[in-house]
């Protein structure tokens, strides 16, 4: 087999193969028992109809056909393995020559990786935040342990800002009931940001027993977008009663007897997270750093598909919301089109990130073993909430292994970046990466905690 290639862009291929008649022959084997399987001949039991009865009764080109359908596709392979190209897409393949019992050619154009070279990522220089612990840091984490042991108390006067509301909703249309828009006993903090626009601003200042109406756009059910009156009926207000912070707190909201251990244990593991904050901000600002000093050309459809699937989670979730498209995006302050233009930047770095953490792992050599995609697998089950063994069966049901162990060394070429790099906090002062792995157990736990990071990184950006 003789493979050509022609560059018809930095992203795109031609390649023109060229096949001895000699290396089709057990794809044509494959082929004549095949058609025999298929086609009924008198006097011949199925599947045992001569090669010569076939050619005479349904014509070579049946064959030769059935021959190139499973040919084709694994020659492309072997194509692309001897020119060592890197495909991103289906390629375009069309027969173009056949001389029976001689030699064959088809062509294939197809997307394909650029090529490009990674700079060089040694002594790098990146800025990290401090990973020192402020008083304010632990108030603020003391804050948000009071909020979780809150409690609400009843008040005779109007609702503000911050208060919980008991009330019944209902909806109308042109004085019409509508039935599904209807809800009673709801619990409510005012000011949260209702998806119901208008509800807050009438909430304000309404205390028990207490009615009133308002206009806006229903943003779920059959009448979803369309102007309605919302009658609100307030049962109760109540506002929320924070715990004083004592050694009575820290008993109750930990497993410490005085507030200031409490406080110690709080520092110290805010220190815990910043330190791991410095590793995976490390390694992503170095591979922004990469990022930045080299332009590589991305692929048509490597960007459509990527943008599409975007496009389809999106679609997904606002679906799953049961909301309007208007509710939903106003539920997150944004727009479609900022969000579609969000797509558009978000999927160009996730294209160009893959290309180069995928040259460095192939620089590196970097693999995976048997226990680290075990341990991936753990990972993910536990945080979808199923068995490690149902989560491996999917993977490999569903030919999901390959991305899971590309997952697993792109993680690894990140580290490398990271480990490679000068880094330095907001205050100047040089981090070691290997102390901190040393002081939080074990770089092991770092790229776990960094893989918890991106996704919930990729939530909020899908969010």
């Amino acid at each position: 087999m003789k493979t050509a290639v022609e560059e018809l862009s930095p992203t795109r291929v031609k390649l023109t193969v060229e096949v001895p008649f000699d290396e089709l022959r057990p794809s044509m084997d494959a082929a004549y028992k095949k058609v025999a399987q298929q086609v009924r001949v008198p006097g011949f039991r199925p599947g045992k109809v001569p090669a010569r009865i076939i050619e005479q009764r349904f014509g070579r080109a049946v064959v030769l056909e059935e021959t190139l359908n499973d040919a084709v596709p694994k020659l492309y392979g072997q194509a692309v393995d001897e020119v060592d190209v890197f495909p991103v897409s289906q390629p375009d393949i069309e027969v173009t020559r056949i001389d029976d019992g001689e030699q064959i050619e088809f062509t294939a154009e197809v997307d394909i990786r650029p090529n490009f070279e990674v700079p060089d990522y040694a002594g790098v220089e990146v800025t990290v935040d401090s990973a020192e612990v402020s008083d304010e840091d632990v108030d603020s984490q003391l804050d948000a342990l009071r909020q979780r042991f809150a409690t609400l108390s009843g008040v005779e006067r109007a609702a503000t800002s911050g208060d919980f509301v008991v009330m019944d909703l209902r909806a109308e249309i042109n004085g019409e009931n509508i039935e599904e828009q209807q809800a009673n006993e709801v619990s409510y903090e005012v000011g949260a940001g209702s998806v119901l626009q208008g509800l807050d601003d009438a909430l304000e200042g309404m205390s028990a027993g207490e009615e009133k109406s308002f206009k806006t756009e229903l943003v779920g059910g059959e009448n979803a977008g369309e102007e309605a009156d919302v009658i609100i009926s307030v049962k109760s207000v109540k506002e929320k009663v924070l715990p004083e912070l004592d050694d009575e707190f820290a008993q109750l909201a930990s497993e410490f007897d005085t507030l200031e251990e409490l406080k110690n244990s709080i520092r110290e593991q805010a220190r815990r997270n910043k330190l791991i904050d410095q590793v995976v901000q490390a390694r992503e600002n170095a591979l922004d750093a990469v990022l930045d000093q080299i332009d590589i050309p991305l692929p048509d459809s490597a960007l459509k598909a990527e943008v599409d699937a975007r496009k389809h989670n999106l679609d997904h979730q606002v679906a799953e919301s049961g909301l309007s498209r208007d509710a939903y995006f106003r539920l997150y302050q944004t727009t479609e089109e900022e969000r579609f233009a969000e797509f558009e930047t978000n999927s160009a770095r996730a294209i160009k990130v893959g290309f180069v953490l995928d040259k460095i792992v192939k620089a590196e050599e970097l693999g995976v073993s048997e226990q680290e995609l075990t341990n991936f697998v753990v990972r993910r089950a536990m945080e979808m909430g199923v068995q490690p063994n149902e989560l491996a069966k999917h993977l490999a049901d569903n030919d999901q292994l390959t991305l899971a162990m590309v997952e697993i060394v792109r993680d690894k070429a990140k580290s490398v970046l990271g480990d490679a790099a000068k880094v330095v906090d907001s205050d100047g002062n040089e981090v070691d990466l290997k102390a901190i792995y040393t002081e939080i157990n074990g770089a092991e736990v770092v790229e776990e905690e960094d893989e918890s990071s991106e996704e919930k990184a990729d939530d909020k950006a899908e969010a």
